[in-house]
């Protein structure tokens, strides 16, 4: 398949983010919301309403794609602190997972310049992108019991959150329809957000000290690592070793208890790579061949794909 010519802008996670809202900013935010990224190929649906914000999921579906299929399928969350960020990240990984034969989508989700809102509407909104993927399964071509969620730095925490943290449910939704993946896919995710039981802070003190309105709730019940439990999906974490923005022994711990919890958790840990080292077009793509290979072995050890990967196809 041929890449667009285009390349993702490497999306900044800082966790340095000013709280106040511009006078203006709510107007933007309508007017932002009304506007949809554009896909070629794919198709873009409304997964969900608040007040005037439609947010979207943009879906890349495999070649012969029939609504009577029941692929296997994935939901990404981009980053950008909870503040910033496009789902345009994905495009390239929806791109190639829908050419391996999944139904590969990357969702809009409320973030705070455009819409004034904290880390748990994200939470939800995340909640919410899944729960329509599994309600809609019959009409998009997807085993409902084979929906993964991804993300990227907070898109990761968004996805993690789908999977380990419970509550966050949009008000309004039928409960009975599960919100949570049954696999995750994450790339340099927040996993944790609040001060570990020992004393270590994931993030320097005086932004922690921020945490508790940013979060938008008490930062412990939104921080995965802090909710891992027995029976959270299967789960692979992708992590730069030399990554500042979000350390990397956050993830460690965050694999060490999700597998002391009797979960399949899996760390890859790159040398030298720092926040946003998988993103498509950075460093000749050499890291975004790397991740899309490793994310591509683990959704076949989970049944999600068949065969082998066709990257060096994919990246021609």
């Amino acid at each position: 398949m041929k890449l667009l010519a285009r390349s993702v802008l490497v999306l900044s996670t800082s966790v340095i983010l000013s709280m106040t809202v511009p006078a203006n900013s709510q107007e933007k935010a309508r007017k932002a919301s009304s506007e949809s990224e554009t896909f070629p190929g794919a198709r873009s649906e409304a997964y969900k309403q608040i007040g005037d914000v439609a947010l979207k999921i943009h879906i890349f579906n495999p070649a012969g794609h029939a609504s009577s299929d029941k692929h296997s399928a994935i939901v990404f969350f981009f980053g950008g602190g909870w503040r910033s960020g496009t789902p345009k990240q994905f495009e390239q990984q929806c791109r190639y997972l829908a050419s391996r034969g999944m139904v590969a989508m990357t969702a809009e989700y409320r973030i705070f310049n455009k819409h004034g809102t904290r880390a748990d509407k994200c939470v939800e909104d995340g909640k919410s992108a899944v729960r329509w993927v599994r309600k809609n399964a019959r009409r998009l071509g997807v085993d409902p019991k084979r929906i993964a969620a991804g993300g990227g730095s907070a898109g990761g925490h968004v996805a993690a959150c789908t999977g380990v943290v419970s509550g966050f449910e949009a008000t309004g939704e039928n409960s009975r329809i599960n919100s949570a993946p049954n696999a995750l896919v994450l790339f340099n995710p927040a996993l944790v957000v609040a001060p570990m039981p020992d004393g270590r802070l994931p993030f320097p003190k005086d932004k922690m000290d921020e945490f508790p309105e940013r979060m938008g709730t008490t930062p412990e019940r939104i921080s995965p690592w802090h909710q891992v439990r027995p029976g959270a999906p299967p789960s692979l974490v992708m992590h730069g070793k030399a990554d500042t923005t979000v350390v990397f022994w956050t993830a460690e711990v965050f694999a060490e208890k999700m597998r002391t919890a009797g979960n399949h958790c899996e760390l890859a840990g790159y040398e030298g790579q720092s926040h946003g080292f998988f993103n498509f077009g950075k460093g000749g793509n050499k890291m975004f061949e790397a991740t899309l290979r490793r994310t591509d072995a683990f959704l076949v050890s989970l049944g999600f794909l068949k065969g082998k990967d066709t990257v060096t196809a994919f990246l021609r």
